[in-house]
């Protein structure tokens, strides 16, 4: 009986995830296919039609959105800044959470707290203070300012993150690492890394969505060459709001990169989220 039920629960349990992985699909598939439909067909009825009629479904608004040079602009655009951002604040926070978390130096209890304080400081206290800077340094509206401002602005919950994380490691393993002869730096890539990589996965992934999401720090700092595709996208609604057969597929090229992030490094993810609700 007990073995019924148990196998009872399980089939509930796995029921209800995937009515949820369906309904969070949906938005997904139904913007596909709205973008693979004309502007003629979609003012005709929702995009669920096309399920009844595959005949109207092609890529030509893909075509299309390849010819349009405002959209794949942006969509580069977005890439510099993205995986810059990224990658410098998963590099610098890996190094200064080390550096935290296991080296002596002066006043580091001190500026780990000031570190920890900076992560109640909302961005939009930063944003006319950061562009008055920018415009001295002539950064405003320009790609490495964007860049610039997602670094300064992730690497609080990053350090934050990744000290952590390096701290709940075995002292023992470190001081044997030393004993042996091993330098800091090699400590850090050849031992620290490797076991950090789950915490490491999971910052860089929060990351890349942040900034490949954002839309308000792009608004102020980026202009018209430098924008990403949400600020693009956002200003071809407002100046074409009936061109969907390009506005449907930029749309989807914004949201399925994420989703493919996340996915590729799903495994990590769940790794590193595990590990820390051990810890």
């Amino acid at each position: 009986m007990n073995t019924i039920r148990r196998g009872l629960g399980n089939g509930l349990v796995q029921a209800f995830l995937v009515v949820v992985g369906l309904v969070w699909l949906t938005p997904l598939a139904g913007l596909f296919l709205s973008s693979l439909r004309s502007a003629q067909d979609t003012a005709k009825g929702g995009w669920w039609t096309a399920l009844a009629a595959p005949g109207q479904l092609s890529f030509d608004n893909y075509a299309a959105l390849l010819k349009n040079a405002g959209i794949t602009q942006a969509f580069w655009n977005t890439v510099l800044i993205s995986v810059p951002a990224t990658v410098l604040v998963v590099v610098i926070a890996a190094l200064a959470g080390y550096a935290f978390a296991w080296l002596d130096f002066p006043f580091r209890e001190p500026l780990f707290l000031l570190v920890v304080a900076l992560l109640v400081v909302p961005v939009q206290i930063g944003l006319l203070p950061v562009a008055k800077l920018f415009g001295a340094l002539g950064l405003f509206g320009t790609i490495p300012g964007v860049v610039l401002f997602h670094v300064a602005y992730g690497l609080p919950f990053a350090v934050f993150l990744l000290r952590n994380y390096f701290a709940e490691m075995p002292k023992e393993m470190l001081e044997a690492a030393r004993m042996d002869g091993g330098s800091e730096w090699r400590i850090f890539t050849r031992l620290v890394l490797p076991v950090g990589r789950p915490a490491i996965a999971s910052l860089a992934i929060f990351q890349f969505l942040w900034v490949w999401n954002d839309m308000l720090v792009a608004l102020l700092f980026a202009d018209s060459s430098s924008q990403p595709l949400t600020v693009e996208l956002q200003s071809q609604i407002r100046q074409f709001g009936s061109n969907i057969d390009v506005l449907a597929p930029g749309a989807f090229l914004s949201l399925i990169v994420p989703v493919v992030v996340f996915f590729a490094f799903q495994r990590h993810f769940v790794q590193g989220v595990m590990a820390g609700s051990v810890k």
